[in-house]
């Protein structure tokens, strides 16, 4: 019996690029690592519906970065502005609470 042989994910990839971008076809690369089609074609269904940003333009994907790091400035703005206003009600409860004694 045939022992399983293991693929890095970084193998993986190679072989199922070098698929994509047509320089080779299916068969050359099985042929030449000595793979079987149908373990090609589990690879390649594997990579094409996980990275689906693979294919996004690096201008989008700069878009979306942009935009990422302009949401995360607001976000620190905001918790500065409410630590802000939590201190000023506490010194004001603080204060009425003094004048009530």
């Amino acid at each position: 019996m045939r022992e399983r042989r293991s693929f890095t994910p970084e193998f993986k990839a190679k072989v199922v690029l070098e698929v994509l971008s047509g320089t080779r076809s299916a068969a050359a690369v099985c042929r030449e690592y000595g793979i079987k089609s149908d373990l090609l074609s589990r690879w390649k269904a594997t990579f094409l519906e996980r990275d689906p940003l693979a294919f996004e333009s690096a201008e989008r994907r700069n878009e979306e970065q942009a935009r990422v790091a302009e949401l995360e400035r607001l976000v620190g703005r905001q918790a500065m502005e409410l630590e802000i206003l939590k201190g000023g009600s506490r010194a004001l409860v603080a204060l009425s609470s003094r004048g009530k004694r």
